[in-house]
């Protein structure tokens, strides 16, 4: 379906009918699938012929939404996963061996700075921080052993934008691969793979679900490396997607582009709002012309996304009082529902960091991140009024 444009995609790649010739993308509920013979049985197993064995790695509703995510990134293909970190954890077990090396941003989501420094260092992989925005940094960080870039853009609370064309030429030019975690604005509002990733990788818990009902991930990318290694982790340690989670993002991304222009077009205002607002020191979002990578996020993105950091005055104490008057924006640490959420990233989503590495990311005990939901901007900064008058 490659003549046809995102919002058709959305909607229509990757349907698969059964023989009940289904308009809805059928839920698979099975856990296995019956053969005609030893025989097919036997050349499903031996990967000699196409076809569905055990729904840990290969079920038609999962394989409906895969070829979907797919087919928006302009990816070869893609692999789903349990949650956005296996997706993670899967890209990074399933392409790497011990004696290799990850240059990763600063300004990843926490639980990934955790996997990498505690858990892969466990087995032998090392990880060198840097600036996400200075690419004489990665540049600096590159060794023989380097394996694989991967960066948020933009990043997760603190809006970073990382210049991914560049990267892409820097990290293929020393042999190594480039990942791009694409959470926050998903192929509507961004395709890194046609600015020169080979991965993307999401947690389609967020905005591809985009109600908050289930947990899931995925990688797209290269065919050599998604259907190889990756895929080959993915069926043999079993980080798999359930069937009825892929159903449930399936049905999601049919409404991703109308969700996302809404919502990003919301925090905007809420962003403008916030950075007029006196008891507010800095607004993060990248949709502000004061963003310092605006220009660079303008050319990426088609917006500034969803999902917006601001700095109060007075710390943690002024940050939580925020959040406890809030009355009617939901305080919790997740995002991409269409109900506005707000939290404080240092004791939540960033509170397995050592003090250290929050103030290596950026992350003050003054800072609030809010995604925008679909409520009306209006009721959304009065919400947020309450504790900062």
């Amino acid at each position: 379906m490659t003549k046809f444009d995102p919002e058709t995609l959305a909607v229509r790649a990757g349907l698969n009918r059964s023989n009940f010739q289904e308009h809805s993308e059928a839920l698979v509920l099975t856990s296995s699938f019956v053969f005609k013979s030893a025989e097919e049985a036997a050349r499903r197993f031996a990967n000699e012929e196409p076809g569905n064995i055990y729904s840990r790695f290969t079920n038609p509703t999962v394989t409906m939404f895969q070829d979907r995510l797919a087919a928006l990134e302009g990816a070869e293909a893609c692999v789903a996963t349990a949650t956005g970190m296996a997706a993670v954890a899967s890209t990074a077990l399933g392409l790497l061996k011990s004696g290799d090396h990850i240059i990763a941003s600063r300004g990843v989501f926490g639980t990934v700075t955790a996997l990498f420094n505690q858990i892969l260092k466990r087995f032998g992989v090392e990880t060198t921080w840097v600036d996400a925005t200075r690419i004489v940094e990665w540049e600096k960080a590159l060794r023989a052993n380097t394996r694989l870039l991967f960066l948020e853009s933009p990043s997760n609370p603190l809006a970073e934008v990382c210049d991914i064309a560049a990267l892409a030429n820097l990290s293929h030019n020393a042999n190594a691969l480039l990942a791009v975690d694409n959470c926050l604005c998903t192929p509507a509002l961004q395709q890194p793979i046609a600015l020169g990733a080979d991965l993307v990788i999401h947690s389609a818990t967020k905005y591809i679900d985009g109600q908050g009902r289930v947990l899931a991930g995925a990688i797209a990318g290269r065919r050599d490396l998604v259907t190889g290694p990756i895929y080959q982790f993915v069926r043999t340690a079993g980080p798999s997607l359930s069937p009825f989670n892929a159903w449930v993002c399936l049905k999601g991304l049919e409404t991703l582009q109308l969700r996302m222009d809404a919502q990003s077009a919301r925090a905007l205002e809420i962003a403008r709002w916030l950075e007029a607002y006196p008891r507010v020191e800095r607004v993060y979002y990248t949709g502000l012309a004061s963003h310092p990578q605006h220009e660079l996020a303008m050319r990426q993105q088609a917006s500034g996304g969803a999902v917006l950091s601001f700095e109060v005055k007075g710390g943690r104490d002024a940050a939580w009082r925020v959040i406890n008057h809030v009355e009617m924006i939901s305080i919790t640490a997740n995002l991409g529902d269409t109900k506005t959420t707000i939290c404080h990233p240092a004791t939540t989503t960033h509170g397995r960091l050592t003090k250290a590495e929050l103030e290596a990311a950026g992350i003050s005990d003054g800072l609030l991140r809010v995604a925008a939901g679909l409520e009306s901007v209006r009721d959304i900064c009065a919400d947020l009024e309450r504790g900062l008058i």
